[in-house]
């Protein structure tokens, strides 16, 4: 397998995203496709509405999700994945496959 160069700034910047509260979560909740403001809130069960909005502009600014304003009355907001934000799917297949194995590891040494 290849060796990965953890100095490299596309390495540096994706641990920065990643490392960022709250950010997985609401990219992996995003993979299902388009939810509300609300219906994110609701999913995601952590983050307050200030910081879950906050997160949101963040990941729109990194170019990870787009915002979606549907005219009402009443108006709507959606979020959706861009095709970058999609990739990260991928990624927490892995991660969960490692979290699986820390999580096997650490069994026998609870008993």
């Amino acid at each position: 397998m290849k060796s990965v160069d953890s100095q490299c700034q596309a390495f540096q910047t994706a641990i920065a995203v990643l490392g960022q509260q709250w950010n997985a979560l609401i990219l992996n909740v995003l993979q299902g496709g388009p939810l509300r403001f609300s219906e994110l809130s609701e999913r995601t069960q952590g983050p307050g509405d200030k910081v879950l909005s906050a997160r949101l502009k963040k990941l729109e600014a990194r170019g990870l999700l787009v915002r979606q304003v549907d005219a009402g009355p009443p108006v709507r907001v959606s979020y959706e994945l861009t095709r970058t934000g999609r990739t990260f799917g991928e990624l927490a297949q892995a991660i969960e496959r490692w979290g699986r194995e820390l999580v096997a590891a650490e069994a026998p040494r609870r008993r």
